[in-house]
């Protein structure tokens, strides 16, 4: 790995993971209820029940995949391969499941991990055609930024790439997370989130103006213009899209003042509310830190004993270096 560029906080790192779970919980009950039912009826704390039938604290797949790849690279470093098998693991055999069950997954997702148990590559196993440009690679990405965060930006774009391969393999897919991942680092660095972007783009772009992303830019137009946070809320969508959920995200951190603000706005755009929530709760619990996250959230949480022994397991590995 370079040379650390980033400050390893436990508070911040802690923030991000925590963050990003408990914003996904939030999101479940209310998935794919539209934006102006929610506007009658808001969420502003943890629900129960709802869209998939499940107690307050439940994290979906999102969450899942998410643990999955800190199990991954936890105990093997970067390895698609055993990345894979953890996420077949999910899928099977309820690997790190809220409640012992698998009960709501992608079709993008549930194809590619079905095509990794058949034995195709991992890294080949997801879609790669326009159609297949979904955020299931999106909602799981932020422990590469955290686990890569001092590595030089070709080397954390092409692991963020690579990782996104295994279930999202479209440019478009992997682009976005890269976008992320390099947004996440520079929130690490304690800087505001306006400013955090700013030097995302600055970073980003001369990478994404190769020839072999050229074709793909134009999709990234709002994002790479630096003024997502002057839009207003109407334009900005919250559909599985992968576009749209990198939008949102980026947002509604630009335009809250804490953590909870950030990740309500997220969830109360609606549609894809755990998807939108778990993407800019990790931002924001980045940005804020884990001393910032409501302690009724994080109380309600499903397997939260186990989920704190992972993140604290992880988080000490990355203060290790």
């Amino acid at each position: 790995m370079a040379e650390k560029v980033v400050q390893i906080n436990q508070d911040k790192l802690l923030g991000g993971l925590w963050g990003a779970i408990v914003a996904d919980a939030l999101g479940v009950p209310v998935e794919f209820r539209g934006r102006e039912e929610l506007r009658i009826d808001p969420v502003i704390d943890m629900r129960e029940y709802g869209t998939h039938h499940q107690p307050e604290g439940t994290w979906s797949d999102d969450s899942s995949l998410l643990l999955c790849t800190i199990d991954s690279l936890l105990h093997q470093g970067f390895d698609t391969n055993e990345m894979g098998q953890q996420f077949v693991g999910w899928y099977s055999h309820n690997h790190w499941t809220p409640w012992g069950k698998v009960f709501d997954i992608g079709i993008a997702t549930a194809t590619a991990l079905s095509n990794i148990k058949r034995g195709v590559a991992p890294e080949q196993a997801g879609g790669n055609q326009e159609s297949d440009n979904g955020n299931g690679s999106l909602m799981r990405i932020l422990p590469v930024a955290l686990y890569f965060a001092n590595a030089p930006l070709d080397q954390l774009l092409d692991y963020a790439h690579r990782a996104s391969c295994l279930t999202h393999r479209h440019l478009r897919s992997q682009m976005a997370c890269g976008f992320y991942c390099v947004l996440a680092t520079e929130l690490l660095k304690g800087v505001t989130p306006a400013k955090a972007y700013q030097q995302t783009i600055e970073a980003v772009l001369p990478y994404y103006q190769q020839s072999f992303y050229l074709a793909e830019l134009p999709k990234f137009e709002r994002v790479f213009s630096g003024k997502l946070a002057d839009l207003k809320e109407e334009d900005i969508k919250s559909s599985g899209y992968v576009i749209h959920t990198l939008e949102a995200s980026i947002w509604c951190l630009l335009n809250s003042q804490s953590y909870a603000q950030a990740v309500l706005k997220a969830v109360n755009l609606g549609e894809d509310t755990d998807t939108t929530g778990i993407v800019t709760g990790g931002l924001a619990g980045l940005y804020f830190g884990l001393n910032t996250i409501p302690d009724a959230w994080l109380k309600v949480l499903a397997r939260r004993e186990d989920l704190a022994k992972l993140l604290a397991e992880f988080v000490e590995g990355l203060q290790k270096g």
